[in-house]
């Protein structure tokens, strides 16, 4: 991205240098400014400035979006599936195992590294224009935005809740009925590398929908409101109904009395959780129309139902 030189009204003297940054840039997202200010990616004069400063009125400010998260991301070719692409979003059908982002133990290999290769244009949006992430070992639908607008306009979609995001689940356990879960997610204060149900954590509420029921287990609908890491198998979990091959909140295979060989072995072969983002609906970040895309249950969640009903019928 080239620089950006913004001159500030005189009418905006005495007003936080971020604050009025953010109006005069309704394309960047006030933490993408702050985070450009602090990094010395905006200049007054050449010299650096903190967001709290006040403007002085026509100071003129020198932007330069470095992109620095992505300067080490490498393009690989990744196979991807595109669902639907315009000039401004990408709709995709991740697989499992396939991590979002790169990070520590995964600089590589990831969904980001494939949409380098897919799109180089991406290489000057953050985080290669995602704006919402699935585990690894998480299937299905996700929007990857194709400029910074666009980003802007998803993330604030996502922050208001208007991005609907709807999962299918198999867990343990046959479930009753279904329900809200709203409790606050956090650090496990005894396993740094989980997540939790926790007092001091952030506000987090899942909508859970039955949509089959077997002797042992349950095929439930799962609709996010808000987008906590592993919220879906953190609240299913405290529920007393973990998801079928999470070895992070499910533990060890759990088989019920008197189970087949048929379904210890497909309960032991399944090895990610089972969970799949089935259905994405947006509004479309220029059009404005509401769009809404479905994604089939993949092989491995298809062939454990169809286990799971033929020991039910048998």
């Amino acid at each position: 991205m080239d620089a950006i030189n913004i001159i500030i009204p005189k009418r905006m003297k005495g007003e936080r240098l971020d604050a009025v940054l953010a109006k005069m840039m309704p394309d960047f997202s006030r933490s993408k400014i702050t985070t450009a200010i602090k990094s010395g990616d905006a200049l007054i004069n050449g010299k650096t400035f903190k967001p709290k400063e006040k403007s002085t009125g026509l100071e003129i400010i020198t932007f330069n979006f470095s992109q620095k998260e992505n300067n080490d991301w490498l393009p690989e070719k990744i196979p991807l599936s595109i669902v639907f692409e315009d000039e401004d979003i990408i709709v995709l059908d991740k697989q499992f195992g396939l991590v979002t982002h790169p990070g520590p133990g995964n600089w590589t290999g990831t969904l980001a590294n494939a949409l380098l290769y897919y799109d180089s244009n991406l290489s000057k949006v953050d985080r290669a224009g995602i704006v919402h992430r699935l585990d690894k070992n998480t299937s299905g639908l996700m929007v990857v935005a194709k400029n910074s607008k666009s980003q802007k306009y998803l993330v604030e979609q996502l922050q208001s809740h208007s991005i609907s995001r709807e999962y299918s689940a198999i867990v343990y356990g046959y479930m009753i009925s279904g329900g809200s879960i709203e409790e606050p997610i956090g650090r496990d204060p005894k396993d740094r590398v989980k997540q939790a149900v926790v007092s001091n954590g952030k506000a987090a509420k899942t909508h859970i929908r039955v949509i089959d029921r077997f002797k042992s287990h349950t095929h439930v609908k799962a609709i996010l409101e808000t987008g906590r890491t592993h919220q879906i198998r953190v609240h299913l979990s405290y529920m007393g109904h973990s998801l079928i091959g999470d070895p992070m909140y499910g533990g060890r295979v759990r088989f019920p009395k008197k189970a087949s060989e048929d379904l210890k072995e497909s309960l032991m072969n399944f090895n990610r959780q089972a969970l799949h983002s089935k259905t994405l609906t947006l509004i479309h970040p220029v059009t404005g129309e509401k769009m809404t895309w479905k994604s089939k249950l993949p092989d491995d969640m298809t062939k454990l139902l169809k286990v799971l009903t033929e020991l039910d019928s048998g």
